[in-house]
């Protein structure tokens, strides 16, 4: 007699989203740091979405008879050398610096993360060719070659996103070569390619899956590595071109003022930065927590 019985349901794609959120606030709750690290990334995000919409002053908008006026009432942290708001400038730089960092790191992880599990999966001469390019940058010094690639190249955005990409690639090429290398032969793995899946949907579907993890934790330490490199190539007239907000460039030009007592033109985007590179790089202990499954209870 046929089983008329009905298959059994398949779980909800939303249960696994469910136990992710579940095990993220158990995360966030049980370690204050954590918590505080993404509550500042929110924040930065906030500034860098809403900011120039509610920043009280136009960023570029000059009045040289309010210029290096003092932390205000009317100005919270002052004005430039040309009158304009410092604090205006600072929260419409959030936008530029952390778009330098989201940009670069997708651009390595699609480069350098794919480029390094190939290598480590395959073998061969994809490793030897991934692992003399990784060499190849690895030579020069990484801010100089970024000085250097953005110099030829032209001092834009972009440019600055493909120099932070390029001096990143190493990094994201030999962890994750290591990472795969190690689980090509692993049992999972080895059940995947006789389930009649192709080399390549293994490598997407089972290998990378595995190590994201880790590559995770290495992308927001990396975010926090290009608002520095842009920031340091700003500072030295190589990045972002005056007077759009940035940074880098903001500490450039109130870092010659310190000395005459108008330090609040260097410091308060100077904080900004720190409190930026500082998020991140407490972000990524909170992410591989929160990503690893083995983590999970």
């Amino acid at each position: 007699m046929a089983d008329l019985s009905l298959p059994a349901a398949a779980p909800a794609p939303s249960a696994g989203i469910g136990a992710l959120l579940k095990h993220a606030r158990y995360v966030l709750a049980g370690n204050p740091v954590t918590a505080f690290s993404f509550g500042l990334f929110v924040f930065l995000l906030l500034c860098a979405i809403l900011g120039p919409s509610l920043v009280p002053y136009d960023p570029l908008a000059s009045d040289t008879s309010q210029a290096l006026s003092p932390p205000s009432a009317a100005h919270w942290f002052g004005t430039d050398h040309l009158g304009r708001d410092i604090l205006s400038r600072v929260v419409v730089a959030t936008r530029l610096d952390m778009s330098i960092a989201v940009f670069s790191v997708a651009l390595v992880f699609a480069l350098g993360g794919l480029a390094g599990v190939a290598a480590g999966y395959f073998g061969g001469w994809t490793d030897r060719i991934v692992g003399r390019v990784a060499d190849t940058i690895m030579a020069f010094p990484l801010f100089v070659l970024a000085m250097g690639i953005v110099a030829a190249l032209g001092n834009t955005v972009t440019n600055i996103v493909i120099a932070t990409a390029i001096v990143n690639f190493p990094l994201y090429a030999r962890i994750a070569r290591s990472e795969a290398a190690v689980r090509r032969e692993a049992g999972y793995v080895q059940a995947a390619r006789l389930s009649g899946n192709g080399e390549f949907r293994v490598v997407l579907g089972t290998v990378l899956p595995n190590i994201l993890p880790i590559m995770v934790v290495q992308m927001s330490l990396t975010m926090g590595y290009a608002i520095l490199n842009a920031a340091g190539l700003s500072f030295i007239g190589l990045g972002v071109r005056p007077p759009t907000p940035e940074w880098g460039i903001m500490v450039a030009e109130g870092a010659s003022f310190i000395v005459s007592g108008e330090w609040w033109c260097a410091l308060f985007p100077g904080l900004a930065l720190m409190l930026a590179v500082f998020c991140f790089n407490l972000l990524g202990d909170g992410l591989r927590d929160i990503v690893d499954p083995q983590r999970r209870t």
